[in-house]
């Protein structure tokens, strides 16, 4: 058995608790923050990590790329969600969000962006739906007083099962389709789960909603992954791109904070 294979309960596992300890602090925060932390690359980051410790620099530099495919398609998702979620259920808002998230990303990987074209389009889409989905925003989502003992196993597994698909899949499947499958919408969809059908689908389309210009961060680091990874090393690389992300977020929230009355 490789190391890799060997070592898979145990990257599953540590991707699991990231995963929960942070899903954990959103829920007890309001929409923005919780948007934030949602977007923030609590599941893609033991991914990549993790990709990192058994492959080298171009793998990583391409793995970024697919993961910016899957990133710019989130955008599809944010307004499909948010405008459904007003309207109809849990089965019929997410499953068509996913949908049109998953008709769009095999669309987009099919043009073959490179890195530049696709960080401009990331930033217009992200940037046009965060300007679409803000007459939704002003719902308050309040936090539950506790969290729902579902919420954190289904969390886990679906962080753990994506750690041990992309990870076992990625020597048949190539970098830029590990990127894809490490950019699924596991943490969002896993919010929506949750939060729609314990606080309704408008209270749900607010968090989501206020996740695109997160997101737009996150598809920063990845470019600057992606760039970095082959002259200077896979872990300058996923160092740089987390910082990117961290404080994107970090000024949003800061900016915000001075808006508010």
């Amino acid at each position: 058995m490789s190391t890799g294979l060997a070592l898979l309960p145990l990257k599953m596992a540590l991707a699991a608790c990231v995963v929960v300890s942070c899903s954990m602090l959103a829920e007890r925060a309001g929409p923005l923050m919780a948007a934030m932390i949602a977007t923030l690359p609590i599941s893609l980051g033991p991914v990549l990590v993790f990709l990192a410790l058994d492959h080298g620099p171009d793998f990583i530099a391409g793995a970024a790329l697919g993961t910016m495919n899957a990133n710019a398609t989130h955008a599809s998702f944010v307004l499909s969600y948010v405008l459904l979620a007003q309207r109809h259920g849990l089965l019929v808002s997410l499953g068509g969000a996913l949908t049109i998230w998953t008709v769009l990303l095999l669309v987009l990987r099919s043009m073959a962006l490179p890195v530049v074209p696709l960080t401009v389009l990331t930033v217009l889409a992200l940037s046009v739906v965060h300007l679409l989905v803000r007459p939704y925003l002003k719902v308050r989502a309040k936090p539950p007083a506790g969290i729902s003992r579902y919420a954190i196993p289904i969390r886990a597994a679906c962080v753990a099962a994506l750690v041990g698909i992309v990870t076992g899949l990625s020597e048949r499947v190539g970098p830029q389709w590990s990127g894809i499958l490490a950019g699924l919408p596991i943490i969002l969809s896993s919010l929506i789960i949750i939060l729609h059908t314990r606080a309704g689908g408008p209270a749900a389309a607010a968090v989501i909603g206020s996740s695109a210009l997160g997101l737009l961060g996150a598809g920063l680091g990845l470019a600057a992954v992606h760039l970095a990874a082959v002259p200077w090393g896979s872990w300058t690389a996923l160092g740089l791109g987390l910082a990117i992300a961290v404080v994107w977020n970090l000024i949003l929230l800061g900016l915000a904070r001075r808006s508010a009355p």
